[in-house]
């Protein structure tokens, strides 16, 4: 099967997808540099972005990677009553610990993945506030054990770059690799007011955040740059994926035998619908959500791709009856798939 890449839609041209995958490899990249790599002015490049951030297309934050923290990533599957399911997911999405809030197409149970900061958190929200919630009636917990990389970040614009431009671009950090930093990294109460900020808008002014640490712009500069090579701190885009075309997005849980798992990690993560791919606990070992054009697309991506595959014994396929955060951004829930202006 053919990579079933998104083409026609009007919502973006060539120029808009080429500043896309721009920033998913650099997401702070200056107006500047952007425009001299794209062979466009830097004017250009700064219209262009904030009239896809203006129009809820792409949404750019500072995201917390728990593992050089000493912690993990979880994902949670949250059973509920049919007809609490959606108060529980707008609750949930609002909870900063929390991102991918979606209520699946079962229409009772709510999928969210957990990044807490630390122990004390993480023990909050797995062991007291989510199991309390008169709503909650099962609760099961995941823990990502191995975040396979992309071979190209979602939503793939890469091709449409030259080798040139993509040179000049740079490979975005692998954060994913199975072993962390040799001990813990500790973040400062500065650290947590600026990630704070890095969290609502990646491209936060260096003069914004110091002013609200006390900290020189040299320093903020500095500190976000080791923040970056400890893994600690990455960038990632939201994205207004029902405008961009597509409109099947699915959990997959599969079950794969113990020695085929890395080889089949790597297999599914090159593939162009995968947005996220993780080997976790739990009766399913390999979990993956992928964005496709229809229900059609999405059966072809399970029987053809997946099921051509050794070493996949079972699939569970649980379509996203409707997102309600995506990373970090709040969707407008009567607009499903459409990321609000911020």
């Amino acid at each position: 099967m053919e990579d079933e890449y998104i083409e026609d839609s009007d919502m973006l041209d060539v120029l808009d997808k080429q500043i896309v995958h721009a920033l998913t490899a650099d997401a702070r990249i200056p107006f500047a540099r952007l425009g001299a790599i794209l062979d466009i002015s830097e004017q250009t490049a700064a219209r262009r972005y904030r009239s896809l951030r203006r129009r809820g297309m792409i949404h750019v934050s500072g995201q917390v990677n728990s593992v050089p923290l000493g912690h993990t990533k979880w994902l949670l599957r949250i059973r509920s009553t049919p007809s609490r399911a959606p108060v529980l997911a707008e609750t949930l999405a609002r909870v900063p610990d929390l991102s991918w809030v979606s209520l699946l197409s079962t229409g009772y149970e709510v999928f969210c993945t957990g990044r807490p900061r630390s122990a004390e958190r993480r023990d909050e929200l797995l062991l007291r506030l989510i199991p309390r919630v008169s709503d909650v009636l099962e609760l099961s917990v995941h823990e990502s054990m191995r975040q396979f990389p992309l071979a190209d970040e979602w939503p793939r614009y890469g091709r449409l770059l030259s080798a040139r431009q993509l040179s000049e671009l740079g490979p975005r950090p692998s954060l994913w690799e199975p072993s962390g930093p040799e001990s813990p990294v500790t973040l400062s109460r500065e650290d947590g007011i600026m990630l704070t900020i890095l969290g609502r808008d990646g491209r936060a002014p260096y003069a914004q955040i110091s002013a609200a640490t006390g900290w020189s712009a040299t320093r903020v500069a500095r500190r976000m740059s080791e923040l970056v090579e400890s893994g600690v701190l990455y960038f990632d885009l939201d994205f207004a994926m029902g405008a961009m075309g597509y409109n099947a997005r699915a959990l997959l849980w599969m079950r794969v035998r113990p020695g085929d798992l890395e080889k089949a990690g790597l297999t599914i993560a090159a593939y162009s619908e995968v947005a996220f791919l993780s080997a976790i606990s739990g009766p399913a070992n390999l979990f993956a959500s992928v964005a496709c054009r229809d229900t059609a697309h999405l059966y072809r991506f399970v029987t053809e791709r997946l099921g051509s595959l050794e070493g996949i014994g079972d699939v569970e396929v649980t379509p996203a009856l409707r997102t309600y955060k995506q990373s970090q951004t709040l969707l407008d829930v009567h607009r499903p798939g459409v990321v609000p202006s911020l």
